[in-house]
């Protein structure tokens, strides 16, 4: 039960940097490190082995397997879902880079334009549904009724912080516009 905890450590902070319960300014005044050394700790964080490879896997595997799943058609279901949502993970970082993937926009790091090239033309914050598909595909691979309890949670993790960094994110580009046109 504890590493099931452990996993959605990533999806957390991240949400609860979006609602402004953890708020970088903050984390900027209190330490001597550059936004992009925070940025780089933080990323860390995000990415630490104990996320999806361990934890996720581990409690899916220590629960008993679904009957109805454990067939060849969900496991190849999974896996096109979960390709479909690595494609959405990639494709998200390399159009955003480093920065406005680490949440370079709460630092002040804000790119040229808001993104609107693939994935971002088709779908709003591709890189939380890909990673929701991930976590979906990975559990749909496994017949596991936990991971699909987990990706449910992580769904609505990431539906909270939209809720919330969605207009943050439309305000930061739309002050940087106004400036802009004022210069």
């Amino acid at each position: 039960m504890f590493r099931w905890l452990k996993m959605g450590r990533s999806q957390l902070l991240h949400s609860q940097m979006s609602i402004g319960k953890v708020r970088p300014e903050i984390i900027l005044s209190q330490s001597s490190a550059s936004p992009i050394g925070v940025m780089l700790a933080m990323s860390r964080c995000y990415n630490s082995p104990c996320c999806l490879s361990d934890s996720f896997t581990e409690a899916m595997k220590s629960q008993p397997k679904l009957e109805g799943l454990d067939s060849h058609w969900a496991h190849y279901s999974g896996l096109a879902i979960m390709a479909v949502g690595t494609l959405f993970v990639i494709s998200s970082f390399l159009a955003l880079g480093f920065t406005g993937t680490f949440l370079g926009d709460y630092f002040g790091i804000l790119m040229e334009a808001k993104v609107t090239c693939f994935p971002f033309s088709i779908l709003d914050n591709p890189m939380y549904w890909g990673s929701t598909a991930v976590y979906l595909g990975w559990s749909l691979m496994h017949a596991s009724p936990a991971g699909l309890l987990l990706t449910a949670v992580v769904a609505i993790s990431y539906t909270i912080a939209v809720l919330y960094e969605g207009p943050f994110t439309e305000e930061i580009y739309r002050q940087k516009q106004k400036a802009a046109k004022s210069n």
